[in-house]
């Protein structure tokens, strides 16, 4: 008998989703059998992680129905999903850089022996599930300073030792190599065998056809196709991950000029997580960045903009070596970057509109090093009217709307009439109308011939603001396609190639 000739495991029957207004999942159904894989396949965005955060109990469904093992399912906790046999490794690594690798395996369910802990037990265990995937390393070490891949492997290694009857994999190869992915997927085989079934999601999509018995793909918080097999050619798994309509319009966009404003040559991270990255934008240009997540789309628009290291290479402006190695060097250099949380990183939220705007102008509102409420007040309003902002200058930036902290974002830094301007998720997180406020912020930038560099996950955008666009794809330049060359399809083979 085959997984599917049995009854499921894991039903899940129109789970919604909501948050606030915003419904993120759409009445979703998905079933899973003892010992088979079903992929769980979509964009970015696509609600993959939402429904199985609530699979795993990190999230409540905001209604729908789920069973487990035949009874009524509903985890309040992570623990509760665990303690019934559901296990799931996140996308994110999740170590705790203090402790041991065996700490980390158990941590929350030490083995214990006579009322003590039990380290020998536990480092005994976590060893033999480091060696099933090919593993050496003492569990004993701390996982502080183990590189990227390792601690992926340390992840996995961790839900093995749950005994879990499901197992949701997030991503569970983004950080490995092809040996390292080949040893996980014959594990992942001795799994199934012994009954198991496992959620896989990956954006990786020429791996489906080597692991998967099932492909369910989601587009836009709602399932849209399943297929009942793995052997899917991959291009028509693209074609339903983005076949959504195009519902958004985007201004035109100028057409740039022949000069070369800014040039990047063999860049590299010591992190690794770009290499080898070339490319040139032109004055007036619109250039955008695309890939999926883990691609090292941030990690390279940050270290253009010296917020993060450079390992080798060089960026070029007006043929001069600026390669810069601090945010402060850049900006000097008239490269300014607006960051992907804009809460984090690009607002300091209890303070002033105004505040926030004068902190990216010092040397513009301060006269022999001394800023005064009044001076400070004339030049926010300025730019706040300028861009729209919704909000006075002395309210904090962090009573508004998420549109309008970006528009203060955005305010602060093209106050300082920069040459180039990079935008990491311009849109994110805002709504319709802010977002058609920021895409002509764009473009005026565009023709005043400020070069412009757009990083998003959201293909549409990418697409619909660009005169070109680069893909990336595991830390790699995977090609760079001219506007007219460029769609759902072309990007999204390249991205998962």
């Amino acid at each position: 008998m085959t997984a599917s000739d049995t009854a499921p495991i894991l039903t899940l029957r129109q789970i919604r989703k909501s948050y606030g207004s915003l419904e993120v999942l759409h009445g979703v159904d998905l079933d899973v059998r003892a010992g088979e894989v079903v992929a769980l396949l979509g964009e970015n965005g696509a609600g993959k992680s939402t429904l199985s955060s609530i699979v795993s109990g990190a999230v409540q469904a905001s209604s729908g129905d789920m069973t487990w093992l035949g009874a009524p399912y509903a985890p309040a906790n992570p623990r509760a999903a665990i303690d019934a046999g559901v296990g799931m490794i996140h996308q994110e690594l999740r170590l705790l850089p203090q402790l041991s690798i065996a700490e980390n395996v158990f941590v929350g369910r030490y083995l214990m022996r006579g009322g003590r802990i039990d380290r020998k037990a536990m480092e005994e265990r976590a060893y033999a599930g480091l060696q099933r995937l090919g593993l050496e390393i003492s569990p004993s070490r701390l996982v502080e300073g183990l590189s990227t891949a390792n601690q992926q492997l340390i992840e996995i290694a961790k839900a093995l030792t749950l005994n879990a009857k499901l197992l949701i994999l997030d991503e569970p190869t983004a950080a490995l190599g092809g040996e390292e992915t080949q040893l996980l997927f014959r594990q992942i085989e001795r799994l199934k065998a012994a009954g198991v079934g496992i959620v896989y999601i990956s954006h990786r999509l020429d791996e489906i056809h080597q692991i998967a018995d099932r492909v369910v793909v989601m587009r836009d918080g709602s399932k849209v196709q399943e297929f009942d097999s793995g052997d899917v050619p991959v291009r028509t798994i693209v074609e339903a991950m983005v076949g959504r309509s195009l519902d958004r319009m985007f201004p035109a966009i100028p057409t740039p000029s022949d000069e070369v404003v800014l040039e990047v040559r063999d860049l590299a991270s010591p992190l690794g997580t770009f290499n080898d990255i070339n490319f040139q934008v032109r004055q007036g240009e619109v250039f955008g960045i695309a890939g999926l997540v883990g691609a090292g789309r941030t990690e390279l628009v940050r270290a253009i903009a010296g917020a993060d290291p450079i390992a080798r290479g060089q960026v070029i402006l007006h043929g001069k070596d600026i390669t810069p190695r601090s945010p402060a060097e850049a900006i000097r250099n008239g490269v300014v970057l607006v960051p992907e949380d804009r809460k984090l990183q690009g607002l300091v939220l209890d303070h002033s509109i105004a505040e926030n705007i004068g902190y990216a102008n010092l040397d513009t509102v301060s006269r022999r090093g001394v800023v005064t409420s009044g001076q400070l007040a004339q030049f926010a309003d300025t730019f706040i009217a300028r861009f729209g902002v919704k909000g006075r200058g002395g309210q904090d930036a962090g009573e508004l709307s998420g549109g309008n902290q970006q528009k203060v974002v955005l305010a602060k830094w093209l106050a300082r009439n920069p040459q180039v301007v990079v935008l990491d998720e311009p849109t994110r997180g805002i709504d319709v109308g802010a977002r058609s406020s920021i895409y002509d912020t764009i473009m005026d930038l565009a023709r005043q011939g400020v070069a412009v560099i757009v990083v998003s996950s959201d293909l549409e955008e990418v697409l619909g603001v660009s005169n070109r666009v680069m893909v990336m794809a595991h830390g790699k330049q995977a090609g760079i396609l001219d506007r007219k060359d460029a769609n759902d399809v072309s990007v999204m083979e390249l991205a998962t190639s």
